[in-house]
């Protein structure tokens, strides 16, 4: 195949939670969680392996993860600490190449194709920044290497912890066939169980189904199924890639249901996301409203103007007025948030210290939990 491109995918293991137990030595081999305390309304972060062990997984509430391993640790989240070890690890990225996109805090996609060294086997990239990783860290990540984004994401995933996996133009097509469909990296538990319903339970079945029968059942990303169990994925590791959108919430120690208290609680998520805007420099056009019931589960209702807005005066009518029309009556109601999208740069040339700057501050500020 000509000019193939070398993607690595490199993802740290447990990453809240090794950074918690490589601080704190007596943690080791214990069941970890990293997140709110258990007789809180919080959410579980990251948890160990060991956690992982009993059903334990992020963003499960804590209160289920402490019901399911009671002997647990659990501690809350150094998330300063955790960025800054983040940025220590994407130092050793830029270190082989330039074309690196960050997905979050602990994974990134590399473009080593060309790269800095000129060493031609990605395979031999994707060790040396494992070991580096590991030499400056004390930590471990796992890596796939593959010619694209979607294969070498998958390939991180598959020996994990610690773990390094090639996927070849020649061995995608048996990887991808015998791929159970919940491994399948952008297909969701509902596409998964629709899929199911479907008889679609391996890469094998998926690939068997025509794009005219995906797109009817699952609409337009019937065609992103239809590529990616044939191993194709035509997206470039992209820079910089700008933030889409801001948010905060609150998890409540104790289900609301006084319409009045929730503006307040709306009023001060506004002044923080507004005060942000501001600072950064920053407009948007969309405002979403989140809320999550007692029996957990989950509205969102969005409004977009015309105009761009940034002002805490003109996100609190909004806010105020999403949610008077999305409430129940006698709803009791355990989070609330609020984040704005559709971003308007004021100087559109996007310095990149800013932005990197910008990422750092706000990659983990999506609300009281993380």
């Amino acid at each position: 195949m000509e000019n193939i491109k070398k993607i690595i995918h490199i993802d740290m293991d447990a990453f809240f939670a090794a950074v918690e137990i490589r601080d704190n030595p007596e943690y080791r081999g214990k069941p970890l969680i990293v997140g709110g305390p258990p007789n809180s309304r919080g959410v579980v972060s990251t948890c160990s392996y060991e956690a992982r062990k009993y059903g334990i997984h992020s963003a499960m509430p804590a209160f289920e993860a402490y019901r399911l391993c009671p002997h647990s640790i659990f501690v809350p989240g150094r998330y300063q600490v955790y960025a800054e070890v983040s940025l220590q690890i994407r130092q050793i990225f830029y270190e082989y190449t330039d074309l690196v996109e960050p997905v979050s805090i602990d994974e990134a996609y590399l473009d080593v194709t060309e790269n800095k060294k000129n060493i031609p086997s990605a395979t031999q990239i994707a060790k040396e920044i494992k070991q580096k990783i590991y030499d400056n860290t004390k930590l471990t990540a796992s890596a796939g290497v593959s010619y694209n984004k979607f294969l070498a994401k998958i390939a991180s995933e598959m020996d994990k912890p610690d773990g390094l996996v090639v996927i070849t133009p020649n061995k995608a097509g048996e990887v991808l066939e015998n791929l159970p469909i919940g491994k399948f990296h952008g297909i969701g538990k509902a596409s998964e169980k629709k899929m199911i319903r479907l008889g679609i339970r391996t890469g094998k079945d998926l690939k068997e189904r025509s794009l005219g029968e995906l797109i009817k059942h699952f609409g337009k990303v019937g065609s992103f199924y239809y590529n990616i169990v044939r191993g194709i994925d035509d997206r470039k590791v992209t820079v910089n890639r700008i933030r889409k959108s801001l948010g905060h919430e609150r998890t409540f120690a104790k289900d609301i249901d006084n319409v009045e208290e929730m503006i307040e609680i709306l009023k001060k998520l506004v002044e923080k996301i507004s005060s942000k805007m501001i600072e950064k420099k920053f407009k948007a056009k969309t405002l979403t409203l989140k809320i999550k019931y007692s029996n957990f589960d989950v509205v969102s209702r969005s409004k977009t103007l015309n105009e761009v807005f940034d002002k805490e005066e003109i996100l609190f009518v909004m806010a105020r007025k999403l949610l008077l029309e999305t409430l129940g009556p006698k709803c009791k109601v355990r989070l609330l948030g609020l984040s704005v999208s559709n971003l308007v740069w004021e100087n559109d040339e996007r310095n990149n210290q800013q932005l990197l700057s910008f990422f750092r501050e706000t990659e983990l500020a999506v609300g009281d939990v993380e």
